[in-house]
């Protein structure tokens, strides 16, 4: 794990940054969106939680064994929020973590999500050097499902009717990808 504080990643057409205080009302905006929270452990955040959560991120560095480091993926030129990719390495197992992704309706179906995902795959295998990242999606989230599979990962479990989920039984895949996996499709 590097030893310097993160500041941010550029991406073509996104900056990779931590949450701040700005961010509240975009935040609130796509967390409270129904459709975007369909597939999310949440319905809905109040402006409580939604602070809470943007405070929390203050003390946080990507990589601290345990513990979910939000990257805010900001448009560049606008300087809009338009969602964020979290990263968790496991508290027992530093060498490995679970990526997911959350990005505002409007902001859908564009790639950003992917262009996100993608420099946030190359952080975690190259400045923090883990050997695996994993991503776990419900089996009804086509959406998620496809850009993972774009992402080169592998499916390597489903999980049928494994987690209780907004009032019913809900089935999930888990994806993974290893380090030289990535370098190897990168080309290193």
């Amino acid at each position: 794990m590097s030893g310097r504080a993160f500041t941010k990643i550029e991406t073509g057409r996104l900056v990779l940054r931590r949450l701040c205080d700005g961010d509240l009302g975009a935040f609130m905006a796509y967390l409270n969106d129904p459709l975007v929270a369909r597939y999310q452990s949440w319905e809905s955040y109040t402006e409580a939680q939604a602070r809470e959560v943007i405070e929390r991120q203050r003390g946080v560095e990507p990589g601290r064994p345990g513990e979910w480091f939000t990257f805010a993926a900001e448009l560049k030129g606008t300087g809009e929020l338009a969602g964020h990719v979290a990263l968790s390495v496991k508290a027992d197992d530093p060498r490995q973590a679970e990526i997911g992704f959350t990005f505002a309706r409007g902001r859908q179906g564009r790639g950003l999500a992917r262009e996100a995902a993608e420099a946030v795959l190359e952080y975690a295998f190259g400045v923090l050097g883990l050997h695996r990242v994993v991503a776990i999606t419900d089996c009804e989230n086509e959406r998620s499902v496809a850009l993972l599979e774009r992402l080169g990962m592998r499916r390597e479990g489903h999980f049928v009717e494994n987690i209780w989920f907004k009032g019913a039984w809900g089935s999930e895949y888990l994806y993974a990808l290893l380090r030289r996996e990535w370098l190897s499709r990168r080309g290193v």
